[in-house]
């Protein structure tokens, strides 16, 4: 189940967002803690303006390609409680960030289910189900 921490933290509830399967969002992450909202999802709003919302399973290829873009997401940055992402992690990718990696040939896989349907507005959706993370993927 899709976590909202939106009431604990005063915040009204968020409606049940859909993935691209066109399915209830599942969680993506909780360690490391993902997500715009840092709810563990990659739950999307008006606020969000780099639409965190493609989980993927973070490669080292990935974080090379990234760090070499100009967005090191592997060196910790204690001041924003981010402790740094290695191999395996899972992760709420900016939809751009990963269309960008897609043509550069490293995009790191994608978990469908956990991928907010509003990743379909920069990524094609042929583009994620290639690369489904293990049996994400509909047969």
């Amino acid at each position: 189940m899709p976590l909202d921490e939106g009431p604990v933290r005063g915040l009204p509830p968020r409606p049940q967002a859909r993935n691209v399967l066109g399915g209830n969002l599942l969680p993506c992450s909780v360690a490391p803690l993902t997500g715009f909202f840092r709810d563990g999802c990659c739950n999307t709003g008006p606020e969000d303006a780099g639409l965190h919302v493609v989980c993927v399973e973070v490669t080292g290829a990935f974080l090379a390609f990234s760090q070499a873009s100009g967005n090191d997401l592997s060196t910790p940055r204690p001041e924003y409680g981010f402790a740094g992402l290695r191999p395996g992690d899972l992760w709420c990718l900016c939809a751009a960030r990963w269309e960008e990696a897609r043509r550069a040939g490293c995009a790191p896989p994608v978990l469908l289910e956990a991928t907010h349907e509003a990743a379909l507005r920069v990524c094609r959706g042929e583009d994620l189900l290639a690369h489904a993370q293990g049996d994400a993927a509909p047969d």
